[in-house]
């Protein structure tokens, strides 16, 4: 079982993976209303990578006897000012993910609580990806610009993407 401290704590980081999922999606429908087909299938699945990761950590609390409370999550944006200002909210968000998992698997350090810190280093790595790939983006949109030829092909690009 998990701790009555570290098991809050997990509860609130599957609500975080839950509202990513649910900004992401936003983000998705807002690429698709700009005509970028390909920046709204790689938030798709961003979206649906945020729910693995929700999902990880839910069988992770039951494979320890422990139970998940779900909680409301917020209604995310749906404006932007353009494609860049999409990215550069995608990176910041993954950078407060970051700092999330940071503190929870440093909860799981304080608790000596050895399965969740192993379970963590995979979210651990994961998020070095999930930073570079959005800081990659918004270099990639800082050379093609908002508009043009350039964005045209940065867009096919990104809707090369496969899932998982």
């Amino acid at each position: 079982m998990l701790s009555a401290q570290l098991l809050q704590a997990v509860n609130d980081q599957i609500k975080f993976e839950i509202q990513s999922a649910y900004a992401y999606l936003a983000m998705s429908a807002y690429c698709e209303s700009a005509n970028l087909p390909g920046c709204a299938k790689w938030l798709r699945i961003q979206w649906e990578e945020e729910l693995e990761h929700a999902m990880k950590l839910y069988d992770m609390v039951h494979a320890r006897g422990s139970h998940v409370t779900l909680q409301g999550i917020d209604k995310p944006a749906s404006e932007f000012k353009g494609v860049r200002d999409v990215f550069e909210k995608v990176l910041a968000h993954e950078q407060k993910v970051t700092a999330s998992i940071h503190n929870l698997r440093s909860l799981a350090i304080k608790e000596s609580d050895f399965a969740v810190q192993i379970e963590l280093d995979w979210f651990v790595k994961e998020q070095v990806e999930e930073e570079k790939n959005a800081s990659e983006i918004l270099a990639l949109l800082a050379m093609a610009g908002e508009s043009g030829p350039a964005l045209v092909m940065l867009d096919r690009q990104l809707g090369a993407r496969a899932a998982g």
